[in-house]
């Protein structure tokens, strides 16, 4: 009769040991009510009296399904993202909240759909950062009552309308267009002053036409494809010099040309 009381009691206290894995947090109950949170190791559940619920503390990472939502201004887009979250009272886990895993999923897609409505697309695109902060801080605010601390929240895809992309589109080849023009504006803008300069250098310098044309001339001269003909007298370069020419000279010159040829 002892061997078999021992037996029995041997054999309910090896079917109450109960494990308990470091990253779980168990939560015991007596009689149907709360008795405390279980630490990892093992622990002794007795059968009938006694009951337990495993709750996984560790990091989660929850992926979104896409929304629908609009924008401020009235453009329609696609959102997701992914949440990562943790259990920091396991406790307020099971009591407070059913099922958290779901919960926390769907007030994600609540939440993201009224942060993208508060916001026009030109900021939902710009200040996704921004965007995301301020999700994760809302949601992080209501699963505090369930002992769950939203540690990131962040949107992986804005999706929009074939023809909104082609709007931004032609918006972007406009600004491209745009800076191109002002771009190439301030560039005749230098090349004019640096021209001006230039010429008022070689106008007070003698000889620098001449130096110039000769330069220019061998610039030229570099492609054998060329034929250059220079049948332009170095005497009447003087000129450029900002000299009269008297009739005399003109006369001189003309001789010496006639005479060349």
């Amino acid at each position: 009769m002892l061997i078999a009381v021992i037996i029995i009691l041997l054999v309910i206290v090896l079917s109450s040991i109960r494990q308990i894995n470091e990253y779980e947090r168990g939560i015991k109950f007596t009689l149907g009510k709360f008795s405390k949170i279980m630490s990892p190791g093992w622990k002794i559940v007795l059968p009938i009296f006694q009951s337990y619920k495993k709750v996984d503390i560790r990091t989660k990472a929850v992926d979104v399904p896409e929304q629908d939502a609009i924008t401020k201004d009235n453009v329609s887009v696609r959102i997701n993202a992914v949440i990562y979250y943790k259990v920091f009272d396991a406790s307020k886990a099971v009591l407070e909240v059913e099922n958290f895993y779901f919960a926390v999923g769907q007030l994600a897609q609540t939440t993201m759909r009224n942060a993208v409505g508060s916001v026009s697309l030109d900021e939902l695109l710009s200040e996704r950062d921004k965007i995301s902060e301020e999700i994760c801080n809302i949601i992080d605010k209501a699963t505090d009552p369930w002992g769950i601390k939203v540690e990131n929240v962040e949107l992986k895809d804005v999706s929009l309308p074939e023809e909104m992309k082609r709007v931004i589109a032609r918006v972007a080849e406009a600004e491209r267009e745009k800076e191109a023009v002002i771009t190439k504006a301030k560039g005749e803008v230098e090349a004019s002053l640096n021209l001006s300069k230039a010429a008022d250098l070689m106008s007070k310098t003698p000889g620098a036409m001449h130096l110039r044309t000769l330069s220019t001339i061998s610039d030229i001269s570099s492609d054998q494809s060329n034929t250059i003909i220079f049948a332009l007298p170095v005497e009447v370069l003087k000129s450029f010099e900002g000299r009269a020419l008297t009739n005399e000279k003109i006369e001189e010159i003309v001789t010496k040309v006639t005479k060349k040829k």
